[in-house]
């Protein structure tokens, strides 16, 4: 008896290897002629049997709060390994040096101030989290004169001298409560560095001193629309505003639980035109396995008709066993394969770019989804640049992402959409649909 597809889907997502580090280069950035956490994180070549894996940082996440008038506290989340091991507090401690320069922009040279960081059991900790996640947090001084700015820190291999780099856009002039306050993991006091949380979780927002201040936390039911094609040059739509479903008051520093799915924007007054966003999504979130969730993501890779086949049934579990299998022409094999692939790139879409929508419905989340994590990444303080190098009979493909203001985060970002993006595009898209594409 043949076995539903959608029953093969429920146990590959349970079980989909969501931890590839290589994945996480959207919170690393690439510089020019030197390794970067980007570049150190892809799948390692095979190594000679004589010859032991080193340690290797694979990513890099970070976000900077306020601490006082005078000072700025980093969180950078690092993520290192040897093979399939994690590295332990002591391993980044005794392996690993960390140093730091303030610039004022991208562009500029010109050295606001610069640090080396002694890594210590002090300011190393272990999150605790499926990734291996440590989490080292230290003190820079906020340069004079100076509103904004760009920390470059670069961890460097004492054993070998190899160097990788990362960077964080400053505001020195605090102008946002994003300053000030992030959600924070409420067992390990520390950044959740994350636009999201799932329903029933305990939440806290607080600052780096722990204080407490009342916030107006806003709640809105809406339904984003996913990201149009890569293709698509025309204008967009006003956009549609948004609906208050219900009001409340949180205090920082005290946890709380949100019970219902949505977007919250937390204010500490409601004419301001920047607060805290966080999607409150279902347990299972960043991972998707109820059928008529699993249905949305498939548009990237499917006709108007096939979506419309797809959203019109009675059973969606049925419609999707409809769907994968006759892409395959029957072969389960192949549609375990593919379904496996493709919906562990919507999951780390989901990880990695919610913002205030959920990851896969982004830009970026459409792009990563399709053509996998780019080989480069450059960055400006409201650029990036994916560069992939070959891909269909393409040498190298750009897709460059403009910064937009958001109230809700600070990384939203828009795709600038070409027609030259064809030749690249619909030859990916068709190795999905015939299961060509493997992980």
């Amino acid at each position: 008896m043949k076995i539903p597809v959608f029953i093969l889907i429920i146990a590959l997502m349970t079980g989909c290897a969501s931890g590839k580090k290589a994945k996480e280069m959207a919170r690393s950035r690439s510089q020019s002629g030197r390794e970067t956490a980007q570049t150190a994180g892809r799948p390692p070549a095979s190594t000679p049997a004589s010859s032991a894996p080193d340690w290797k940082v694979v990513s890099i996440n970070s976000r900077y709060l306020h601490k006082d008038s005078s000072t700025i506290r980093v969180y950078m989340n690092v993520i290192t390994q040897k093979g399939l091991n994690y590295a332990s507090v002591d391993d980044l401690m005794s392996r690993f040096m960390l140093n730091y320069v303030l610039y004022p922009d991208y562009n500029n040279r010109e050295r606001l101030g610069y640090g080396n960081v002694i890594l210590t059991k002090e300011n190393v900790v272990k999150q605790g989290t499926a990734d291996g996640a440590l989490t080292v947090f230290f003190d820079v001084a906020r340069p004079k004169n100076a509103p904004i700015g760009v920390m470059l820190a670069e961890f460097v291999d004492a054993n070998n001298g190899r160097k990788v780099l990362h960077d964080l856009p400053i505001r020195f002039r605090s102008t946002r409560l994003s300053d000030h306050y992030a959600l924070f993991n409420p067992k390990t006091g520390f950044p959740q560095l994350k636009n999201y949380a799932t329903v029933d979780d305990t939440v806290i927002i607080r600052d780096v001193m722990g204080t407490s201040r009342p916030l107006t936390m806003i709640r809105y039911r809406h339904e984003f629309d996913p990201a149009s094609s890569p293709m698509n040059t025309t204008p967009k739509a006003v956009a549609k505003s948004l609906n208050v479903d219900s009001t409340l008051t949180i205090t920082t520093n005290q946890p709380f639980v949100l019970t219902a799915e949505g977007l919250y924007l937390m204010m500490a007054d409601t004419n301001d035109a920047y607060g805290i966003g966080l999607v409150i999504a279902d347990k299972r979130f960043p991972k998707m396995t109820r059928p008529e969730k699993l249905i949305k993501p498939v548009m990237y890779m499917s006709t108007t008709q096939e979506i419309n086949e797809l959203t019109k049934g009675e059973s969606a579990k049925k419609a999707l066993d409809r769907y994968w299998l006759s892409l395959m022409a029957g072969n389960q094999e192949v549609a375990r394969r593919t379904i496996r692939a493709y919906y562990s790139r919507v999951e780390e879409a989901n990880r990695l770019f919610t913002s205030f929508k959920e990851g896969w419905k982004t830009d970026k989340g459409m792009i990563y989804i399709v053509l996998g994590p780019p080989d480069r990444v450059q960055r400006s303080r409201d650029r990036e640049v994916w560069i992939y190098n070959q891909r269909a009979n393409v040498s190298e493909i750009n897709f460059t992402f403009n910064r937009k203001p958001n109230q809700f985060v600070e990384d939203h970002y828009e795709l600038v959409r070409y027609m030259e993006y064809q030749p690249v595009w619909y030859p990916v898209v068709e190795a999905w649909r015939t299961g060509a594409i493997r992980e």
